[in-house]
Formats: C-alpha cells, structure tokens, sequence
C-alpha cells in the first residue's frame, strides 16, 4: 500500500498517508499508540565498521508498560543479528554474510507477517547481487508508535553513524534483482524512441548490436530515493546519450572505445553509474523521499540501446529454477515457465578504481 516513513541522517519523514509516489489521500492506519502493525517490511542500508567490532545498528526498547524491544546488530565474524521481544516472547534470527577486502554497504530487509507466522530477516550486498535469507519465528506484531519513533529519532531509539537510511512499509518488500531505470526511459525500438514504462510483454527493442529481442517482461518498483536507490542523472552528451537518463547507481552501462581496449584488453566493458558520478556527466540527482523504477526482462541479458547509449537490461540469473526463492522477488507475479535464464554478463564487470582510472583516462 504504501511507504509510511524513510529516515536518514539528514530528513527524517513519517506519515499515516504514506510518503512520496504512493502518498494516499487519507490516513491508512488509525494514530493511536496502541495500534499494532500486522504485517510490513523494515529496510535499511549500513555500512558496517571494518574492524568488526559490536554493533547496534537500528532499534528500540521500551520497558513500560511491558518490555518490548526490536534491535538489529552487526555481530563480530561478520554477520547481522535481529532481536525481537514483546513481553515474554523473545525471536530472533543471524545471518551470516562474506566479509569482503573493503567495506561495503548491506541492506537489510525484515518482513513480517504476523497473522499468518510468518517472518523473514534477508541481507543483500547490492554492490555485489549477493542475497541470504533466514525465516524468523515467533515475530509479534509491533506498535506502529514504536516503529514511528525509531525512525524518528525520538525517545529510546538506535540509530547507528554507519545506516544510511531506514524505511518503513506496510506490504512484504520484495529482495533480490531490482528494477533501475527511469519509467521514462527512452528505449530504442522498431517504431522508434518509447518510454520504458509502456514496454510490454511482446514489445521489440533494439540491443547494442543491433539485434532486434522480444520484451518478456517489465517490472515496475516504488523506493525510497536513498541509498542504493538513490537516483543518479547521466548527462547527455556524455557516453553518447542524447537525452538525460535516471538511473540508480547500480545501473551498469556498456562502454567501449580506444582506451578500454588500451587499459583492459576488452572490447568493451561494464561500469555502475555510481562510479561515473564525477560532477559533470554524472551526478547525483534530488529529489523527494522515493523514487520510482522500471526495467525489462529480455531473453539473454541483453544490453539494450537507451536514448543513444547501452544500458544493461535486468539480470535475474537462474531464479526461474529457484521456486523457493522466486515468490521474494519482484518476479513473484510471473508464471517461472515464461522466465529465461542469464549466464554471466558478456563483459568485464569494472572495480571502482578501474572505473576511476578509465574516467580519468578519458577525461585528460
């Protein structure tokens, strides 16, 4: 239904409307302190310290009139902790997540649905498409007051340096491959330029060879405009665009020229925009507390041709042989029979110094 709050360390926003895109007309929920939230996803973003140490990451803790606590925790040897206890019910859950050379940034979705038992603890590298998940028992509804004053900073709350933002939803969040372009996109077809956003299913686009491949799907996805999520303008006529594009910084572009060839040995390569951000081609772009994006499902991963340049189209690996993991996913809509399946990307996957280095090279 809606996002109900997303907090950073700059703004911190709350409404029983919803925030953003998906703001409602009227109150979703009643704004007494006892009303329980049911069923919902708690996310966030972190970096964690490198050396590490203990650390408490997001929460709150209330002793009166009964003790009700929800805590999340970096554990030492690298992994995540939740602790949820209302009144004598304590759940809780680890995960365990690969530590690698540098520090990275992790997000945590928590979803419950309590009427149903059902809860899920899941950490994600976005950098990396990496993704474990844990199923948590016992979760208890919590008090949306409790939750509104976590994010809000207000009364016994953490809120750890390292979190870069947290957001409260009132639906089950989907994890895994996310959608990262603007819906309104520029996508190059038979027909000419079309919005991203009104592709379909049977649509034709053109790929950065020229080849012309059927649309499978399109998946559409509100955010919060933080973090991972947060929107990234590439500038037209830098890397061929004829258009400004939206992006988020994991969207991978193909780039090609003299100086891959001379650096890497490659034809071409791939790049996140986040590694392009140099205040002038790329930029960080603002806007309101969400954003919202757009992607196709083509048959072989194809890089399609967006407004004059090659931008990745989404990549969903072998998910259609995970059907224990398929309905997390915003893929939980589509029948798995109709899903292809992705081998690894056709080109080098540059490190941010290599991405560094090559805008430099190019820009001298």
């Amino acid at each position: 239904m809606a996002w109900l709050a997303i907090s950073d360390h700059k703004e911190r926003r709350f409404s029983l409307r919803g925030v953003g895109h998906d703001r409602h007309d009227s109150r979703l929920y009643p704004g007494d302190d006892g009303f329980l939230l049911a069923r919902g996803s708690l996310t966030f973003e972190t970096r964690l310290s490198p050396d590490g140490r203990p650390q408490v990451l997001l929460g709150y803790s209330y002793g009166w009139p009964d003790q009700r606590s929800l805590t999340f925790q970096a554990i030492p040897g690298g992994g995540i902790s939740l602790v949820q206890v209302q009144g004598e019910n304590i759940a809780h859950a680890a995960l365990q997540h690969s530590t690698p050379a540098r520090t990275d940034v992790l997000r945590i979705t928590f979803s419950w649905d309590a009427p149903n038992a059902w809860a899920r603890l899941t950490v994600e590298r976005p950098e990396e498409h990496q993704i474990a998940s844990v199923m948590v028992r016992d979760v208890r509804p919590m008090a949306l007051q409790d939750l509104r004053n976590m994010l809000m900073a207000q009364e016994d709350h953490g809120f750890a340096s390292d979190v870069v933002f947290a957001a409260l939803s009132d639906q089950i969040e989907p994890v895994g491959p996310m959608p990262s372009l603007s819906p309104l996109a520029a996508v190059a077809t038979p027909n000419g330029y079309r919005a991203l956003g009104t592709l379909k299913r049977g649509d034709t686009v053109y790929t950065r060879g020229g080849d012309i491949v059927p649309v499978l799907h399109r998946v559409d996805r509100t955010v919060p405009a933080r973090g991972s999520f947060a929107p990234v303008r590439l500038r037209a006529p830098y890397f061929g665009l004829l258009e400004d594009v939206i992006v988020t910084p994991e969207q991978r572009l193909v780039i090609d020229g003299s100086e891959v060839e001379y650096l890497f040995s490659q034809e071409a390569v791939l790049t996140p925009a986040r590694h392009l951000i140099n205040g002038f081609a790329a930029l960080s772009e603002s806007t309101g507390p969400t954003q919202q994006y757009s992607q196709v499902i083509l048959p072989g991963h194809e890089a399609m041709m967006v407004a004059g340049t090659a931008l990745e189209s989404l990549y969903i690996g072998r998910l259609r042989r995970k059907p224990a993991h398929l309905p997390a996913t915003v893929l939980r809509g589509f029948d798995r029979n109709s899903l292809p399946e992705h081998g690894r990307a056709a080109f080098k996957v540059l490190k941010w110094f290599e991405a560094i280095h090559l805008a430099r090279q190019r820009a001298a």
